[in-house]
């Protein structure tokens, strides 16, 4: 079965080729296609967003798609960066700018700095979408550690752990990461 993962990320790309590793699955990404749709995430939540990618990209190529959204919600700032995780420091900023600026909003505020990962991804085959979230909650630091990971994965201590996602080896991180928790309640949905 040819599934369309709807992103260009490839952190996330690699993520989840190893959740679903899977024979029946052969896991297309946007970089596998021609003629990419444009995709405006203005949808109000992880889902929305989500369902907009999967809805865009199935109404291109008609196949199944999986569209994703996620991001990092700090309680200090009202859940931001949340749905703008991806673009917090501007459209197209890098995943340093996002935690630099991260980290020039917490400063001001004492530790800990409690947040939380939320992913949902949505599968849709032209008929119904299908739905699934993880969370992984834990706080956010005010100095980058790690080379390993993506997005604020320096910036992040899971609960439960004494290291960032950055300084887990992947296969660890990808154990208790709320993409995995998504991705294998999706898998338990589509395939159970």
């Amino acid at each position: 079965m040819k599934i369309i993962l709807a992103t260009k990320n490839q952190g996330k790309i690699k993520e989840v080729i190893k959740i679903l590793n899977d024979d029946n699955i052969e896991l297309l990404s946007l970089h596998d296609l021609k003629d990419v749709p444009e995709i405006i995430e203005d949808g109000s939540s992880f889902e929305e967003n989500a369902k907009i990618k999967a809805n865009i990209i199935y109404n291109k190529y008609y196949m199944p798609v999986i569209g994703e959204d996620s991001g990092l919600s700090v309680e200090q700032l009202n859940g931001r960066p949340g749905i703008y995780s991806a673009r917090y420091a501007g459209i197209n900023a890098s995943d340093l700018a996002n935690n630099l600026k991260l980290i020039e909003e917490i400063k001001n505020f004492p530790q800990p700095h409690f947040a939380k990962y939320t992913c949902a991804a949505v599968y849709y085959d032209g008929k119904e979408y299908k739905t699934a979230f993880g969370e992984m909650k834990g706080k956010v630091i005010e100095k980058q550690q790690g080379k390993n990971g993506f997005g604020y994965d320096p910036l992040f201590i899971a609960d439960g752990c004494n290291k960032t996602n950055a300084e887990l080896d992947p296969e660890e991180k990808n154990k208790i990461s709320h993409r995995y928790k998504a991705f294998n309640e999706l898998k338990k949905i589509l395939f159970n």
